[in-house]
C-alpha cells in the first residue's frame, strides 16, 4: 500500500476509536497553530522555488528524536496525491480545501494515528493541527504546543514583539491559534433553543461553523465552535474561554435531552426508529438526508433507545458517505445519483454488521 493509501483507504482515524470525555455530545477537540518562516514570503506571494525551499527546511525535522517520541510521521507531497485522495483527506479533516487545491509544493505531515496533521505551504508556511476525541481541548493544546516548540527550535518563525506571530490572514495574527470543538446538538435543535444559544456564543467572541469549517452548513446537527480572537489574549486565555462556553453548551444540550425524554419520549423514539429503519433499508440517499438520519440514530444511542450500534460506526459513516470517499472506494468517479445509491448501500452494509 502506498503512503497515501495508508491514510485514505479507511474512513475512521485511529484517534477517533477512543472515547473521550463527554463524547456523547462532543465529537472532537482541535487546536490549529499558524506559523510562518521569517526569511520567506508568505505562501500566496512565494515563488515556486521559495515554497520548495520552505518544504526542504521543514522535512528534515521529521528525523528529530524528540518528535519521534510523539509518533512516527509521514510526509505526503500533494503533487503525489490524486484528486480523490486529496478529497478524502479533506473529508477526514486532515487537510483543508485550500491545500487540496494547492499546486506549489504543498504537503501534509501526518502522524500514524492521524491525530496530528501539519500542513505545509497552505495559507501559511505551517499549520499544525492536533485532534483529540471528546472534550479534550486542553490536552490538544498541550500536544500542539509541544510540537510547535520542536519546530520552533529548528526554524526561525516570523514574529513581532508587539503583534506576536505573523500570519497571512490578519485574523490569525498574535497567537496564531484556532481552538475548536465539534459538538452534536440535536436536542437543542429539536427544542428550538439552538438559535438563542448560537447568538449568545457569537456575542462572547466565538464563531459557529458547520462540519467542514468556514462557509459549511451545519449538517446532521453538528456545530463547530471556535475562537475568533487571536490578538490581545494568551493561548491559555483563549482556550479557557472556549472551554467555559462549551461546558455550558454541554449542560444545555443535556438538559434539552432530558426535556425531550420527559415531554415527548414516544415522538423521539418514533423519530429515531424511523431513521434507523430508513438507513437500514433505503436504496438511495443523498448526503443531507444521510447526515440528518445518522444524527437521529446517534441521539437514539445516547438516549438508550438503540443498543446494538456503536457511536464509532456513525463517526465512520460520516466520512464514508462523503463524495470523495464514496468514489475512492468505488475506484472511479461517480455521478450524483450513483453516489446516492452507493451511499445507501454502504450504510446498509455497515449497520447490518452491527446486528
Amino acid at each position: 500500500m502506498s503512503n497515501a493509501g495508508r491514510f485514505t483507504e479507511h474512513a475512521l482515524s485511529e484517534w477517533m476509536k477512543g472515547d473521550g470525555p463527554d463524547s456523547d455530545i462532543v465529537i472532537s477537540s482541535r487546536i490549529r497553530i499558524a506559523r510562518n518562516l521569517q526569511t520567506y514570503p508568505f505562501p500566496m506571494l512565494a515563488t515556486n522555488q521559495q515554497s520548495l525551499e520552505v518544504l526542504n527546511r521543514v522535512s528534515p525535522i521529521l528525523d528529530n528524536e524528540d518528535l519521534k517520541t510523539i509518533s512516527n510521521f509521514t510526509l505526503l507531497p500533494l503533487s503525489e496525491l490524486n484528486e480523490l485522495e486529496r478529497k478524502v483527506l479533506v473529508e477526514k479533516h486532515l487537510i483543508s480545501p485550500a491545500l487540496a487545491n494547492e499546486s506549489r509544493n504543498g504537503a501534509v505531515i501526518l502522524s500514524d494515528n492521524e491525530s496530528v496533521s501539519i500542513m505545509v505551504n497552505e495559507e501559511d508556511h505551517l499549520r499544525i493541527q492536533c485532534l483529540c476525541p471528546g472534550f479534550q481541548i486542553k490536552e490538544a493544546w498541550d500536544l500542539a504546543n509541544q510540537i510547535d516548540d520542536l519546530f520552533e527550535a529548528e526554524l526561525d518563525y516570523a514574529f513581532d514583539e508587539k503583534k506576536g506571530f505573523l500570519t497571512s490572514c490578519p485574523t490569525n495574527v498574535g497567537t496564531g491559534i484556532r481552538a475548536s470543538v465539534m459538538l452534536h446538538l440535536p436536542a437543542l435543535v429539536l427544542t428550538q433553543q439552538i438559535n438563542r444559544i448560537l447568538t449568545a456564543i457569537t456575542q462572547v467572541g466565538l464563531a459557529v461553523r458547520g462540519l467542514y469549517g468556514e462557509g459549511s452548513e451545519a449538517l446532521g446537527n453538528l456545530f463547530q465552535i471556535s475562537n475568533q480572537i487571536t490578538l490581545g489574549q494568551s493561548e491559555e486565555e483563549i482556550i479557557d474561554n472556549l472551554y467555559g462556553v462549551v461546558r455550558q453548551i454541554i449542560e444545555h444540550e443535556r438538559a434539552a435531552r432530558q426535556k425531550l425524554m420527559y415531554e415527548t419520549k414516544p415522538k423521539i423514539l418514533d423519530r429515531v426508529s424511523r431513521s434507523y429503519g430508513i438507513l437500514s433499508y433505503a436504496a438511495i440517499m443523498d448526503s443531507k438526508e444521510a447526515a440528518q438520519r445518522l444524527s437521529d440514530v446517534r441521539l437514539g444511542i445516547d438516549l438508550g433507545f438503540i443498543k446494538n450500534v456503536s457511536p464509532h460506526v456513525l463517526n465512520e459513516l460520516l466520512v464514508m458517505t462523503q463524495p470523495g470517499f464514496l468514489q475512492k472506494t468505488a475506484g472511479e468517479k461517480l455521478t450524483p445519483e450513483e453516489r446516492d445509491i452507493r451511499r445507501a448501500q454502504l450504510i446498509r452494509e455497515k449497520l447490518a454488521q452491527t446486528t
